[in-house]
């Protein structure tokens, strides 16, 4: 329990900084307020940034969470993400751990940009609705409803991609050729139709409901009180 845990939440910790990092790049000074446009491409480039985590963390994620399947037909049972990494790099090398890694990038791209554009599009909806437009006066409910729609919008800007993602994870081999996206993509395509991109949509929108508005709301009220600190 406690490997995966770290994972996330070294994950977390690099997507924030450099989606923090990202905005004060375009906008020259972290006390200037970016435009939706910026914090879509902050987003992004969190997103680009995070892959390098990502990709490793969620790829043993997704084999451990098949491998009981995969017992019932004789193959081996790996009892954490350490002994299956040390599998994967002794079987494939390199290639074994930085598996599907262009995928995880294709997927996190739009997946962050819309992440944060929905966090930040309804934060300020509700700074003018309820604090005169001074979102640092909000109270920690208004901040979890931003995050959640900020988890929703994650999810429908990126899931037929998250799909092609985890089936290239849990392929039998790491892919060779550049062109893997696509192919997996019309796979799905050809063997489950329009459909098959969309399996399993409806319970990942519901569990990022709580799961962003609590996120959204502690990284802005910690932050929040970092800052008063730091004055």
């Amino acid at each position: 329990m406690a490997s995966p845990l770290v994972g996330i939440a070294a994950v977390n910790s690099l997507l924030f900084w450099a989606y923090s990092y990202g905005k004060t790049l375009q906008t020259g000074s972290p006390n200037i307020t970016p435009t939706m446009g910026q914090i879509a491409l902050a987003g992004a480039g969190a997103g680009v940034v995070n892959s390098v985590l990502a990709s490793p963390v969620e790829l043993l994620k997704v084999r451990l969470q098949v491998q009981y399947n995969a017992a019932a037909r004789g193959a081996e049972v790996f009892r954490g993400p350490v002994p299956l990494a040390r599998h994967l790099v002794q079987q494939f090398g390199a290639r074994g751990i930085a598996w599907g890694f262009w995928a995880t990038v294709a997927r996190e791209i739009p997946a962050y940009a819309a992440f944060y554009s929905g966090f930040e599009f309804a934060k300020r909806r509700f700074a003018d609705l309820l604090t005169d437009g001074d979102a640092s006066k909000l109270s920690p409910l208004p901040l979890m409803l931003s995050g959640s729609l900020g988890g929703v919008s994650y999810w429908v800007a990126c899931y037929p991609l998250d799909v092609i993602k985890s089936r290239v994870q849990n392929g039998s081999a790491p892919p060779r050729r550049m062109g893997y996206i696509a192919e997996t993509a019309k796979n799905i395509m050809a063997e489950q139709g329009v459909k098959g991109f969309f399996r399993g949509f409806s319970p990942s929108v519901i569990r990022s409901i709580p799961a962003a508005g609590v996120t959204f709301a502690t990284y802005e009220l910690v932050m929040r009180a970092l800052n008063n600190n730091l004055m």
